[in-house]
């Protein structure tokens, strides 16, 4: 059984950081891409940052482009996301995400607030 468990969130300060982490269980972690994504209040929910299986290509949403840092560690069956220089509009649900078989997999998510 596929398992995505999110952790790390929570209320920071603007122009603070969090690292996001992703437990993942349940697949042959090293096989596929991860992805995290956030859903805002009363918005759709976009993809942030993409890595590949092997962690040697990554991309992002251009809003967090040079403040945030998608890694994994295959080892740990793990996936991060490093957040600095936070802004309100960071302020969501932040999700983990693979894919394959044709179908997604989602974490519970994990709530980010940035408010001074």
């Amino acid at each position: 059984q596929v398992q995505l468990v999110e952790s790390g969130g929570g209320l920071v300060q603007p122009g603070g950081s969090l690292r996001l982490s992703c437990a993942a269980s349940g697949f042959s972690f090293s096989d596929y891409r991860m992805s995290w994504y956030r859903q805002a209040p009363g918005k759709e929910r976009e993809l942030v940052a993409g890595i590949t299986s092997a962690g040697d290509s990554t991309n992002y949403v251009d809003s967090v482009k040079g403040r945030f840092t998608i890694s994994r560690d295959n080892a740990e069956s793990t996936v991060y996301l490093q957040m600095n220089s936070l802004k309100p509009e960071d302020t969501a649900v932040y999700y983990c995400n693979t894919r394959f078989h044709g179908r997604d997999y989602w974490g519970q998510g994990t709530q980010v607030t940035v408010s001074s």
